[in-house]
């Protein structure tokens, strides 16, 4: 009996190890099958992968371009708000001057002349005194040496002496400069 036994412990450990092998054998099989299934997967997941890139990538661009269009759109709005309202802060500076002609203009019943010449100089003070506050400057042109940056020769005055030679004798219109650039050249007699 104990041979009987053996046999059939020794008989079942076989089955158990074919059906084992068979279980591995199958689970190979599977992993082969799943394997080839995620090789099948692999190269339809890259192709995916980059089409999805590919959409998130032109979804940026559009939104970029938009962005860049309103970007234009409101520096061109903002441009042209500053050309049309660009003198506001001239005109609010010179305004307290045209106030104060009017004023003078209003009292002219005097006959007082010193009165009056007073006060066109308080008020032609106080107009310089606010185009300076804007950058604007008078070009200095008596006893300057003449130079094409600022000065416009109307006039060459001959005879005047080899001291004068080349030097403004007489300014005709006043220049003026806008924050160092010239804006209206001075109109100048040269000694020659």
């Amino acid at each position: 009996m104990s041979k009987e036994k053996k046999i059939n412990i020794e008989d079942e450990n076989l089955e158990n190890t074919s059906a084992e092998n068979e279980e591995v054998k199958n689970e190979e099989q599977t992993s082969e099958c799943s394997a080839d299934d995620v090789k099948e997967e692999d190269a339809v997941d890259p192709l995916e992968a980059a089409q999805e890139e590919n959409a998130k990538l032109r979804d940026q661009l559009l939104r970029t371009i938009a962005e860049f269009e309103n970007y234009k759109k409101r520096t061109l709005k903002e441009k042209a708000e500053l050309i049309l309202n660009g003198g506001e802060k001239t005109i609010t500076a010179i305004l307290p001057v045209l106030d104060d002609f009017e004023r003078a203009l209003a009292d002219t019943h005097t006959d007082d002349s010193n009165a009056i010449r007073e006060g066109m100089e308080l008020i032609f003070k106080k107009f310089t005194k606010t185009l300076e506050g804007l950058g604007v400057h008078k070009i200095e042109t008596e006893d300057k040496d003449f130079d094409v940056d600022f000065h416009e020769a109307i006039a060459m005055v001959p005879g005047m002496g080899d001291d004068k030679k080349g030097k403004v004798i007489d300014c005709v219109q006043t220049g003026y400069t806008l924050n160092d650039k010239v804006i209206r050249h001075a109109k100048v007699a040269v000694g020659q």
